[in-house]
């Protein structure tokens, strides 16, 4: 009210402000006007300095992009328009996995499964082309349809129907693949086979939020456990069961290609609330119980795990698995007797099916017995990059009690309150403010973030995976990736909050298959690997494993995000740099693309 009546009192001052401000707008257009000029005529040591101007103030709040589905698309900026193309790869690469090459993965050892792990191409074995999608290749359809159908140009191999042609696990329909929702050990549906582990498991109440599903084949239980609200992490190998991964991914469902052999798995200790092997074929009782140790690594204190299947009922079944019944008897004793030294007990055992419940204090039952020399001596148990396997148990430190999903997902995460380095309490409140303006911000670039459109995202840098909490929806799901060479590790803190993710180092191609995300969002990547590795590599891997029409958002500064401008130009992207929330003057900007739509033909061509 005070401003008010000193406007009223003073009218001739505000004439004068209003007077000095056409002043200065005008000034500052004129001074442009010239700097184009200037630029424009070809003279003059300023030229370089010109363009940059205009680069670094070429935002807007509207991006202009089309963000539905649909085969064309209209102009590109101009500034980006001189960048080399890249021409797109033959067609038979259009499933290509660089690190999971099945040519490559020949050349090493099979015992273990040494070959099925990541083995990446050297430097001059990197593909620099665009992986073509297949001919005839559309949007997949929305979730949950998605969950049942998936179209069969997609991915087009019928193998698995002949093989799993009796377990129910997928059937092929004129032009589509139908997911009945069956498997191996639960031919009556995925969803009885869960409403049995229901009985003894609080699969309702929010305790149990992430899952380990080992050996997935095409993901049905992940996929039918999304209707609780578990978000399960899928893995099988690129193996004989061609595009199992493939599949689950079309279908809508995180899955990633991997597998239990010499290296420790992609994820920190203590991440999931439940682990699960439906006939998945891992000997669990070799290498002096090493698989199930990896397991008890990452499995929560009071979590789950289930084992359905061969050696599970043996007495009915081991004729039927040619084995002898010593033999068989031999081995469920000798996986008995591993879940007792990970202090873990036996809780439920019917049919093929048993359940094991990992103690919720197991460090006073590893204390005796002479246990103790079981204990692994590694100092961080969240360190699995590339590290070797071990048969040893991980001990459990004391920490704050996790809550129950919903509440854990913005409640303070145990391993911060334990004491994370250089991450606070305060600092965790503040990174969720933040992400709920940018994810407002992005809501308004692009209207189909937070619908059924975008279901499988990918964030190349989770942070504390704010921007997943804060995008949370029933219709898409995040992959939370931390790289590997980041300061701080916070993919446990992710876990805790109820979310999934992985490491990875984005020098080299992730554990997927082409055409497997629908939105990559993408915060300080490129200046993180600055000086690490080629830009270029990142965007290409980037588009591998970007769908057809798919978005990306990156978040970085103007001089970064003005070099990856140029580059996507050449990826048949459409983009466009926005100013940061907070206004033009920070140096920070987002770029938004689209990937055009395109197929490739025999000739290594493109349409």
């Amino acid at each position: 009210m005070g401003f008010m009546r000193g406007s009223r009192m003073n009218p001739g001052d505000g004439r004068t402000r209003s007077i000095m401000s056409v002043v200065i707008v005008m000034g500052l257009c004129g001074f442009f006007y010239i700097l184009g000029a200037w630029q424009k005529s070809g003279t003059g040591r300023g030229d370089s300095i010109a363009l940059r101007v205009t680069k670094e103030t070429d935002c807007t709040i509207l991006p202009n992009l089309h963000f539905e589905t649909h085969h064309t698309m209209d102009g590109v900026n101009p500034l980006v328009m001189n960048s080399k193309a890249f021409k797109p790869c033959h067609i038979r690469y259009s499933d290509y996995t660089p690190c999971q090459d099945q040519n490559r993965a020949m050349k090493f050892p099979r015992e273990n499964m040494t070959y099925r792990e990541r083995h990446c191409p050297a430097e001059n074995e990197k593909l620099h082309c665009l992986i073509p999608a297949p001919k005839g290749y559309v949007t997949p359809f929305p979730w949950p349809k998605s969950r049942d159908y998936v179209p069969y140009a997609n991915a087009p191999y019928k193998s698995l129907t002949v093989e799993k042609a009796v377990q129910n696990w997928i059937q092929y329909q004129g032009d589509v693949f139908h997911f009945p929702g069956g498997g191996t050990m639960f031919p009556n549906g995925a969803n009885a086979y869960i409403d049995e582990l229901a009985s003894v498991i609080p699969l309702a109440d929010g305790t149990i939020r992430t899952a380990l599903d080992t050996g997935c084949g095409v993901a049905s239980w992940g996929a039918y456990l999304m209707d609780r609200n578990i978000l399960t992490m899928s893995f099988a190998p690129r193996d004989s069961h061609e595009a199992q991964v493939q599949f689950a991914l079309e279908r809508g469902v995180p899955a990633v290609i991997g597998v239990l052999g010499t290296i420790k798995l992609p994820y920190p200790s203590r991440s999931f609330d439940m682990a699960h092997c439906s006939r998945c074929l891992i000997p669990w009782k070799s290498n002096d119980g090493m698989y199930m140790m990896e397991v008890d690594r990452v499995l929560r204190p009071g979590g789950y795990w289930i084992l359905s299947g061969p050696p599970i009922n043996w007495k009915t079944y081991y004729k039927t698995w040619k084995r002898s019944k010593q033999d068989a008897e031999e081995e469920q004793n000798r996986i008995e007797n591993i879940a007792e030294m990970l202090c873990w007990d036996k809780i439920y055992e019917k049919g093929d099916t048993v359940i094991w419940q990992k103690k919720a204090n197991s460090n006073a039952c590893h204390n005796k017995d002479g246990r103790t020399s079981k204990m692994c001596k590694v100092q961080d148990a969240d360190d699995t990059w590339y590290k070797k396997m071990e048969a040893c148990v991980t001990p459990i430190p004391d920490g704050a009690q996790l809550q129950k999903f919903p509440e854990r997902l913005f409640a303070v995460p145990p391993r911060i309150l334990e004491g994370t380095p250089g991450v606070t309490e305060e600092a965790y409140e503040e990174d969720k403010k933040l992400w709920r303006k940018h994810v407002d911000t992005y809501k308004r670039i692009n209207k189909l973030i937070g619908t059924s459109r975008y279901r499988n995202i990918l964030d190349m840098n989770a942070g504390l995976g704010s921007f997943a909490a804060v995008l949370d929806s029933h219709g898409s799901w995040v992959m939370n990736v931390v790289p590997t060479i980041s300061d701080r590790n916070t993919l446990g803190i992710i876990y805790e909050r109820g979310l999934i993710g992985i490491y990875h180092d984005w020098c080299e191609a992730f554990s997927t298959y082409p055409r497997t995300y629908d939105l990559i969002h993408a915060n300080g990547v490129f200046s993180l690997y600055q000086n690490k590795c080629d830009l270029e590599d990142i965007l290409l891997e980037m588009d591998r494993i970007l769908r057809p029409e798919g978005a990306v958002i990156l978040r970085d500064s103007v001089e970064v995000l003005n070099k990856v401008r140029r580059a996507v130009a050449g990826m048949r992207w459409k983009s466009k740099l926005l100013d940061h929330e907070d206004g033009p003057l920070v140096p920070e900007k987002i770029l938004v693309a689209v990937k055009d739509y395109w197929v490739g033909s025999d000739a290594g061509n493109s349409s």
